[in-house]
Formats: C-alpha cells, structure tokens, sequence
C-alpha cells in the first residue's frame, strides 16, 4: 500500500472523495490546493454511459472554452497559395506542404494542432500513420480541413479544443489553469458540460452522463453534482 503524502493527508480534512461537490465549490477547493511551483492546469473528466464500439455512439468534436484554456498551442497548417499566406497571418505556427510532409516524416512533431487544406488532403495519406497516432490527423467533421484554414487556426489559438470519448466511455479535457479567476474556470466547465450534453449521440437511450470529476495536475479529484453545473 503506497504511503499518503502530506498534500493528501491536507485534502483529506477537506475533501470528502464521496461526496458530490457543488461546481463552484469544487473550484474553489482546487484552487486553494493548486500550490505547486507552476500554473496548474484545470481538467475536467465525464464519463458516460456509451459502447464506443458503436457507430451510433461515438463522442467527438471541438469545443470552444470562453476564457480559453491558458495553454499556448502550436498550429501546423497544410496549405498552399492564398490559404498558406491567411494561415500565416491567422497564427499558424507552421505553414508548409510537400516540404512539411517530408519534415513530418523525418520525425518533426512540434506542433499541437494540425490543420489542412483541401488540396493538401493527399500529403495526410502519406503522413497519416504519423499523425494518427498522435491524435493529430485533420479531419474535415472537426473542421480541421477546411478551404479557409485561417478561421479555426485562429479559434484553435483561441483556446478551442477537441474532445473524445475514449475505450471506457471518459471524456477528458483541460479546461484552465489554477491562475484563472474562478468564475472564469466555471464558465469553461458549464460551456464542456453543455457541449458534451448537446453531443448526445442518436444511438444512446436512457442516461447518458453518469458523473463528472474536476483535478488540478498535482491536486485531489473532486465530484461534482451535475445538477450544480447547470447555468443559472
């Protein structure tokens, strides 16, 4: 049995791990416990009730947290022309095609994000088996491939990310950091809780979300009571 460290004999006196937590109770305790040396980051973890071996019960799509999420991301875009040069002035990090491919394929993955143009779709076959990986192929129903990629590298910059329901039904986001004021971290929550909600999928019956939890990186787990998380 591992030892409990001082940090976690602190939140024991403070939080119960069974109880659910109001939402802007729970980030206020986490705050009060972020004091690591770095900004800690804010996660959010739901776990639905789905069989992701399902078609009609996939979890996927972008979301587009209001005050951001504090994490600078690296945006690589496939474009050429036009596109390459509005991607360029958007942000983008990266801009390139048979030359970024080949980088790619030599082992270069500093970036974040992906995006691509239409016409680049080609050069994805040949890297794909890279990126895919990496969770990062473009993908056309996540509006990351797309004509005029200067609009989501600037959304991506923005602080929108992508969600996933994995194997087991979690769905995992980073939602802020610890420096955020608190009523900036409830607004991003409230805004996931209301985009996975509206992503229900046609194939799911009866209940769909069975619970949510909030961490900071070095800090406790805390439960929420969804009935809380609805704005009011």
């Amino acid at each position: 049995m591992s030892k409990i460290t001082k940090k976690q004999k602190v939140w024991s006196t403070d939080v119960d791990c069974e109880k659910l937590y109001d939402l802007t109770e729970a980030v206020k305790l986490l705050k009060k416990f972020a004091t690591a040396k770095f900004d800690e980051s804010i996660d959010v973890a739901m776990n639905l009730d789905i069989d992701t071996r399902q078609a009609d019960q996939q979890v996927r799509g972008m979301v587009s947290f209001p005050n951001g999420t504090g994490k600078k991301v690296r945006v690589a875009v496939f474009a050429k022309g036009d596109a390459a040069v509005e991607a360029e002035k958007a942000g983008a990090d990266i801009v390139g095609a048979e030359d970024l491919a080949a980088k790619v394929e030599k082992g270069f993955l500093d970036f974040d994000a992906v995006v691509a143009a239409p016409d680049c779709m080609p050069l994805m076959g040949r890297i794909g088996k890279i990126l895919g990986p990496k969770g990062l192929m473009p993908n056309p129903k996540l509006g990351t491939v797309t004509p005029a990629p200067a609009k989501i590298v600037k959304e991506l910059k923005a602080g929108m990310v992508e969600y996933r329901a994995e194997k087991q039904g979690v769905v995992h986001v980073m939602t802020g950091k610890a420096s955020f004021k608190e009523d900036q971290i409830v607004e991003n929550i409230r805004m996931f809780f209301d985009t996975i909600k509206a992503a229900k999928p046609s194939g799911v019956k009866g209940t769909y979300m069975k619970s949510m939890a909030i961490s900071s990186t070095m800090g406790p787990g805390i439960k929420i009571d969804m009935t809380t998380v609805l704005d009011k």
